[in-house]
C-alpha cells in the first residue's frame, strides 16, 4: 500500500477544471502532486511505465487513478514511458482530446545512481540522461502547442537550482549532469515561451524526501527517519502551479522557501517521522 497521502495547505479550487500532464505519477512524489491537485477538481493525467504491480515498489498507474477519482478529480491513466517520442505523443493527443488542453505539465519522473564517471556503466548513464534531462526538453517541444492555448500554461520540472561546486560534480557527475540540464532547460524554456503566457519553473525539496529512490537508489529505509514526506513537495508544487501571469517564471525553487513565503511556519508533521522533524538530512546539490 501507498503511504496515506497528507496536505498542510489549504486547497483553494484554482485548479478545478485545468489538466496537469505529470510523468512518474504512480508513486512517490508524482503520486502525491496528483491527489493534491486532484483534491482542487483537476483533471489529472497520470504517464507513467507502471501498469502492473511491482514486487518491491507500490503504486501503478491504475491504483493512483482510483486515488485521483476518489480526491474529486478525474484521472486519465496512461502507460508512457518518457524516452519514447511516440508515446509521449500519443499521451499529450489523448490528454488533450479527453480534456479539452492541457494547461501543466509536471516533469517528475527520474532516474538516479549517485556515482561517478568511471563507475557509471554506459547504459546507466544513457538511463539518467533519458529519463532526466532529455525528457525535459521532449515533453516541453511536444506540449508546448497545447500549453500556449492555455489561460495559465506551467511546466514544473523537479530539479535543483544550478549549484557547480566541486563536492557536488565530482562524486556523481553523471547524474549532476542530467538533473542540472533539466533547470538549463527549464531557465531556457522560460525566456522561449514567456511572451506566450508559458510560465517554466523548477522546484527541489530542501531535505531528503521519503520515496523509493532514497530507499532502494541513494540509501535505506532508515533514511526515511532523514525525511519528509512527499507531501511538502505536493503543496509546494500546488503553490506554483495555481501561480499566474509568469510570476514563477525562470525561477528555481526550494519546497521550503517557496511554502513559507505562502504562509506555512511549521514543517514539523512533513517529516516522515514527526518526533525527528529537527533531525532531517539536506537534500544533495544544497549547501547546508
Amino acid at each position: 500500500m501507498s503511504e496515506e497521502f497528507v496536505t498542510l495547505t489549504e486547497n483553494t479550487g484554482a485548479l478545478k477544471g485545468r489538466t496537469v500532464f505529470i510523468t512518474g505519477a504512480s508513486r512517490g512524489i508524482g503520486r502525491a502532486i496528483a491527489l493534491k491537485c486532484a483534491a482542487d477538481g483537476a483533471n489529472i493525467v497520470i504517464a507513467a511505465k507502471s501498469a502492473e504491480p511491482h514486487p518491491k515498489l507500490p503504486g501503478t498507474i491504475h491504483s493512483v487513478a482510483a486515488e485521483v477519482e476518489a480526491a474529486g478529480g478525474t484521472a486519465l491513466p496512461l502507460q508512457v514511458d518518457v524516452r519514447e517520442e511516440k508515446q509521449v505523443a500519443d499521451a499529450m493527443a489523448r490528454a488533450a482530446e479527453t480534456f479539452g488542453g492541457i494547461d501543466a505539465v509536471v516533469n517528475n519522473a527520474g532516474a538516479i545512481s549517485l556515482t561517478s564517471v568511471e563507475s557509471t556503466p554506459p547504459k546507466r548513464y544513457d538511463l539518467m540522461q533519458s529519463v532526466n534531462s532529455r525528457a525535459v526538453y521532449l515533453t516541453a517541444h511536444l506540449a508546448a502547442p497545447y500549453l500556449k492555448q492555455s489561460a495559465n500554461g506551467h511546466i514544473l520540472s523537479l530539479s535543483p537550482p544550478l549549484n557547480l561546486k566541486p563536492e557536488w560534480l565530482g562524486p556523481c557527475a553523471p547524474y549532476a549532469l542530467s538533473k542540472f540540464g533539466m533547470t538549463i532547460l527549464s531557465m531556457g524554456l522560460a525566456e522561449e515561451l514567456r511572451e506566450d503566457g508559458v510560465s517554466v519553473a523548477t522546484l527541489w525539496p530542501r531535505t531528503l524526501v521519503a520515496t523509493a529512490a532514497i530507499e532502494f537508489a541513494v540509501g535505506s529505509r532508515e533514511m526515511f527517519e532523514q525525511s519528509r514526506k512527499p507531501a511538502i513537495m505536493a503543496d509546494a508544487a500546488y503553490e506554483i502551479l495555481l501561480t499566474e501571469n509568469g510570476a514563477l517564471t525562470g525561477c528555481q525553487l526550494i519546497d521550503e522557501e517557496l511554502l513559507g513565503e505562502r504562509g506555512v511556519s511549521d514543517f514539523t508533521n512533513y517529516a516522515h517521522n514527526p518526533a525527528k522533524a529537527g533531525e532531517l538530512a539536506v537534500d544533495l546539490f544544497l549547501d547546508p
